[in-house]
């Protein structure tokens, strides 16, 4: 058994510095001594995929995290994954338990993951080793991950078993949070049919981002490729996959790199998917975090079929969350509101606009590891 202070300090001198995740009881040490150290950084997450998310932003802010969860919410962190970690080959450090361990005793609900973890992991393509339970154990097994890290720049994983870390006291109640109420701010025309198009959106977006000090998160689907359409610019990166995870990788990003305005462009089906993570945001969200959400109510890229965001008010729920700025309608000049906007915190808009989009909208022709490291390179930003 080791103690969370000696793996967690061996962490820190390889410069991880924040620890995302959802809680588990094997973790508990690891979460009270971080929560302790002012020094560090816990964030949590709603579920593991927005955990690995936001780490994979810090990630390429220059900022190295570590990554907890439990075996049985494994599942929640497949498409980023696979979809994002692994396609644009962003290098964490993953801790994941191991409920359910054949021959321990545990909750029926950790059965069938207890037998495929490390299974499970291995088809993902995320090699890895079990959690060192020796003190003299740990720089060894941080050694090995670091080289695979650096040198494969893909994710790692230690599994840990039950009982291999003692408890650690945890000194602070709260995570000292803030607490916010802003006041939703509306502006809607009286005729839908005059709602804007993505593209003109997009095309005002541009206008309001330099690339310098600027960074813009496209979600999958139309919204990347039509900003790629207008102006493939060194600061734009366009999410291919991990479909709801572009707020919290801008998140992660924000909170590294303070110095950049990072602006997250966001889908209704995206905001759908992951809308847990709108507490996680209006909890850690920065002032340098902008939000907006382009909500046409329809999947558009897989042919237009209806969500459920007729009926949804996307600016209380920010509200509600804790953002520090909340604007609403249906006109381009919400996303002047936005941009200019001064609040102390996270800033949110959710704009309604038209379905439709350009014709012969063309994929971006740089793979998404290039599109990845050129963006690095224009914020000065290494793994």
């Amino acid at each position: 058994m080791i103690k969370a202070g000696e793996f967690v300090e061996a962490a820190r001198a390889l410069g991880c510095r924040t620890w995302a995740g959802v809680p588990c009881s094997f973790l508990t040490p690891f979460i009270n001594y971080v929560i302790n150290d002012d020094r560090l950084r816990y964030i949590s997450s709603a579920n593991e995929g927005d955990a690995l998310a936001t780490a994979a932003g810090g990630a390429i802010g220059g900022e190295r995290a570590v990554v907890m969860m439990q075996n049985s919410g494994l599942g929640n962190a497949v498409s980023p994954l696979t979809s994002l970690t692994h396609v644009f080959r962003i290098p964490l450090l993953l801790i994941c338990t191991h409920r359910g361990a054949p021959g321990v005793a545990d909750e029926p609900q950790h059965e069938l993951m207890g037998r495929i973890t490390g299974e499970l992991l291995a088809t993902l393509r995320v090699p890895w080793e079990p959690f060192p339970a020796e003190a003299g154990d740990i720089r060894p097994a941080l050694a090995r991950a670091r080289e695979y890290l650096d040198g494969e720049q893909r994710p790692y994983a230690f599994i840990m078993e039950k009982n291999t870390v003692a408890g650690h006291e945890l000194r602070k109640k709260s995570l000292g949070l803030p607490r916010r109420e802003a006041r939703v701010q509306e502006v809607y025309s009286s005729n839908v049919d005059r709602r804007p198009s993505r593209n003109e959106v997009l095309r005002r977006l541009i206008e309001l981002t330099p690339e310098a000090g600027t960074v813009v998160i496209a979600t999958t689907g139309y919204t990347g490729r039509e900003l790629y359409a207008l102006a493939d610019r060194k600061n734009h990166f366009y999410m291919v996959g991990s479909m709801g995870c572009a707020s919290a990788f801008g998140l992660g990003l924000a909170l590294a790199r303070p110095d950049l305005k990072v602006v997250v462009v966001d889908g209704d089906g995206a905001a759908l998917m992951r809308m847990g993570n709108f507490a996680t945001l209006g909890a850690y969200g920065p002032s340098n975090l902008y939000h907006l959400v382009l909500d046409n109510e329809a999947h558009d890229s897989t042919g237009a079929q209806a969500t459920v965001t007729a009926g949804v008010s996307f600016a209380r729920i920010a509200q509600a969350c804790g953002y520090a700025l909340c604007l609403a309608g249906d006109r381009p000049a919400v996303v002047d509101a936005l941009l200019n906007g001064t609040a102390d915190g996270p800033k949110f808009a959710h704009l309604k606009i038209r379905t439709g989009t350009i014709a012969d909208l063309p994929r971006p022709k740089l793979a998404p590891p290039e599109v990845l490291r050129r963006l690095m390179a224009h914020i000065g930003a290494k793994f």
